[in-house]
């Protein structure tokens, strides 16, 4: 029996014929559904970027809207929070509980750093003064670019947030006495939850920023 199993059938986990936990199995599920609705923002970004936003006699340079510094900074921030979560998983499966908090509470300040830099790229884009020229004017009818840019960037800031809410409250729970190597599965898969999110920035991030700049 694998070791997977052995865990699951220690702390009374359903598992499944692959001798996966039903949890495990169920959050992979939940993945590669969220993978399907990823991929369909982001062929939708790819599809419309070309289309070029003028304003007036003007064409919008979206390279001189975007913050590369800023993201890039943000983009290595989430990608080291993964391993704040990697260390949470591996420390909580050990039993060890304070190592865990800290873990956990490195990936809520990583997350809630990029969470900021986006409000501030947002915000930014919105209202930054001395740009006559900004990302609302991409949006629209004919101009479509800003909208799959903030509808696809501003859902995976929505996960990344969900991540942030769910990862505190097992911060939290830590603090009750309750927590044990029997919730190491539960954090398995919030940490799963957590890679799956950076690695789909992986693909944002060259797909709607760098690309701008080599094509």
């Amino acid at each position: 029996m694998s070791d997977a199993a052995t865990h699951a059938l220690e702390h009374h986990e359903p598992v499944t014929s692959t001798g996966i936990p039903s949890k495990k199995i169920l959050m992979w599920a939940f993945l590669g559904s969220d993978c399907m609705f990823f991929g369909t923002l982001i062929s939708t970004h790819l599809i419309y970027r070309k289309i070029s936003a003028t304003v007036g006699s003007t064409t919008v340079d979206i390279r001189n809207i975007f913050d590369i510094e800023l993201t890039s900074f943000s983009t290595f921030i989430l990608l080291a929070s993964s391993l704040f979560m990697a260390l949470a998983v591996s420390a909580i499966h050990k039993g060890n509980l304070t190592s865990t908090r800290w873990m956990l509470l490195g990936t809520i300040i990583f997350g809630s750093i990029f969470l900021a830099c986006q409000v501030y790229e947002f915000t930014h884009f919105v209202t930054h003064e001395g740009h006559e020229l900004t990302l609302s004017h991409y949006q629209g009818q004919d101009h479509v670019f800003g909208s799959t840019f903030y509808v696809l960037t501003g859902t995976h800031g929505t996960h990344v947030a969900i991540g942030v809410f769910w990862l505190l409250g097992w911060l939290v729970y830590s603090f009750t006495g309750k927590m044990s190597t029997a919730d190491a599965m539960d954090i398995e898969c919030c940490g799963l939850y957590w890679h799956f999110v950076d690695i789909v920035w992986i693909i944002i991030f060259p797909v709607v920023y760098l690309m701008e700049y080599a094509f």
